[in-house]
């Protein structure tokens, strides 16, 4: 193979990738908007739905906080580290994905960010201070919607590629110096 050839190949790989990005970001916020307008229109907070034998309940509330109601009184600090999120994804990481399951990764993330985000900027009581609409509940466990699963994913996802299979969003495999150097920075 040549290195045209390589690069070609290369190049092809980092668009099918980002392509990736942007289909998987698309579709997981658009879910998470259908299903929030769907809850909003169906759900009545009083008489909660169980479903699957009491696996899932689907209870509506509005929650100005973050995961587990976390946070309830720093509703725009949350909303200003959303949109650095997505600025740093955006910027920082997207232009580096050339690997699919890192495309897949990063546009969950981004699908969950966008998600809550949305929330938080147009939804009531006003801009920068909007409750995030939850309503899927299981069994002693917190309430979350597709944004949450969106981002969970994503971290799974992150965490697989990174830790067990050893690449980096460019397709580079990580040697021992840099998988020692990023353990120290976690820790």
């Amino acid at each position: 193979m040549t290195t045209t050839e390589h690069t070609d190949e290369t190049s092809t790989h980092a668009t099918t990738a980002r392509v990736l990005v942007f289909v998987v970001a698309v579709a997981g916020y658009a879910a998470d908007l259908a299903t929030k307008t769907a809850a909003l229109a169906h759900l009545d907070p009083a008489n909660p739905p169980v479903l699957l034998g009491g696996l899932v309940t689907l209870q509506l509330i509005s929650n100005p906080g973050a995961a587990f109601s976390m946070g309830e009184n720093f509703t725009v600090v949350l909303s200003f580290v959303a949109i650095a999120a997505f600025v740093v994804v955006s910027a920082w990481l997207v232009p580096r994905v050339r690997v699919r399951a890192w495309g897949v990764a990063t546009g969950l993330l981004l699908a969950g960010i966008l998600g809550n985000l949305t929330d938080r900027l147009f939804r009531p009581p006003s801009p920068l201070h909007g409750h995030v609409i939850d309503f899927i509940q299981l069994p002693s466990f917190a309430i979350f919607n597709v944004a949450d699963m969106c981002i969970t994913g994503a971290a799974v996802l992150i965490i697989w590629l990174s830790v067990v299979r050893q690449v980096s969003a460019d397709g580079r495999r990580m040697d021992a110096g840099e998988q020692e150097a990023r353990g120290r920075a976690s820790s």
